[in-house]
């Protein structure tokens, strides 16, 4: 698949400009600032996995609310991309992103101080729209920095910081005092940092007009564009749906089967899945990105199984060779799927599908998490409810390479991204 830094012949930018950029043009440092915020929000998303069963334990709930509690992120994030996902064409990246960090420090005390289970839904929807709003302009801003590192940042970040989250709360629970309250401290204090940087950085405002009509929901994502972004939408929510599981049902099945009570096992699945998948992004970023879907959603089946054959064996070491299996899968997946669409993507158009694309990702993040909850406390237990939702996963992903099997063997328009 041929990149091109400009946009194709049938959308002239005289018809739709892009919005202009004032204030000169951030250079490599703004990419790794920009890249880290992704990293921060998407820790923050994760810190409180450790700690759910701490709170579990203090408030006496039971895992369907852990999953609503998970899933109420997704669903505001989703929410919020739909809503502002297009803001900062409008507004100016600086203003949307600076907005988003201080919400996030905001939900940062909401947990820090909480102290039940509303204080915990609060959070997570302040989180949830900070996230959203901040996605696309994000990654809008790394592709107006550099196209071809801004796609890669943008498969790779997000895994990366997940895993960060969960390990360094996994951490801090577990070795030093105030577990509640320290991890949140310290992303008050990334926020501030980060909030700063984005403050001094050029190329960040906007002198376009029209900012009410940007909060119209709705997927911005133009018609030549459609085919691609459906053509990879399942192995994103494939891919996602797992990240949901290991994000939600995964730390308390972890401990389990490691006879542990220890916060550090409950958050180590979500980080080898989402590590591992940010190392797989890495190092296949010059693999054709057809061939890169293929093979993740191959491992996607290869690891769900591996983690079946794990639970059916009690065993914890095949858990996590399940996870690092699975993390290889996510991670080509998920690159495999970006890479697809977001070169193809005309400047102006970049926050709008990028929101569009994560969308199709929390989707598959939440939903199946929440139904998982469910099961847990009505369908047989724990080790029941990992089985119906690897079976989900692998029925997923097999569906994932039939579907992208038949457009490579019709040859069509679609059939090109597969190659």
């Amino acid at each position: 698949m041929r990149t091109t830094t400009t946009p194709p012949s049938d959308v002239p930018q005289t018809v739709r400009p892009a919005a202009r950029r004032t204030g000169g043009r951030a250079g490599p440092a703004g990419l790794v600032l920009l890249a880290s915020i992704i990293v921060s929000f998407l820790a923050a998303s994760s810190a409180p996995t450790p700690v759910y069963a701490l709170y579990a334990a203090r408030w006496h709930f039971s895992p369907i609310t852990t999953t609503v509690v998970f899933g109420v992120y997704a669903v505001v994030v989703l929410a919020a991309l739909l809503v502002l996902g297009r803001a900062s064409g409008h507004l100016g990246r600086r203003p949307v992103l600076l907005a988003a960090l201080a919400l996030q420090a905001i939900a940062m005390v909401v947990f820090g101080t909480a102290g039940g289970v509303g204080a915990l839904i609060a959070g997570r929807v302040l989180q949830g729209v900070a996230t959203g709003g901040a996605l696309g302009a994000l990654g809008a801003a790394m592709l107006d920095i550099d196209r071809e590192r801004g796609t890669r940042a943008n498969a790779v970040a997000p895994g990366l910081g997940t895993g960060v989250g969960a390990l360094l709360s996994g951490l801090v629970v577990q070795y030093l005092p105030a577990p509640t309250h320290l991890v949140y401290l310290v992303f008050i204090g990334v926020f501030a940092l980060q909030a700063a940087g984005v403050a001094v950085l050029p190329g960040m405002g906007s002198t376009a007009t029209g900012p009410r009509a940007s909060l119209v929901p709705r997927l911005a994502v133009p018609r030549r564009l459609r085919g691609p972004l459906l053509a990879v939408a399942p192995v994103l929510f494939a891919v996602w749906s797992l990240g949901g599981f290991y994000g939600s049902l995964a730390p308390a099945l972890a401990r389990e089967l490691s006879g542990s009570n220890s916060a550090v096992i409950g958050g180590l699945g979500l980080f080898v899945l989402t590590v591992v998948s940010s190392a797989t992004a890495v190092s296949l970023g010059r693999v054709p990105p057809g061939a890169v879907m293929f093979l993740g959603v191959a491992l996607l089946v290869l690891g769900s199984l591996g983690t079946l054959a794990a639970v059916e064996l009690s065993s914890f070491a095949g858990f996590f060779a399940g996870t690092f299996v699975s993390g290889i899968g996510f991670g080509a997946g998920f690159q495999g799927g970006m890479r697809t669409v977001v070169p193809l993507v005309a400047e102006h158009e970049r926050a709008g599908v990028l929101s569009a694309l994560y969308v199709v990702c929390y989707l598959g993040m939440g939903v199946p998490a929440v139904i998982a909850g469910v099961l847990v406390v009505h369908g047989g237990g724990l080790a029941a409810a990992t089985r119906d939702y690897s079976w989900f996963v692998v029925a997923l992903a097999v569906a994932t390479q039939a579907a992208l099997l038949r457009l490579r063997a019709r040859g069509s328009a679609l059939g090109e991204i597969t190659q």
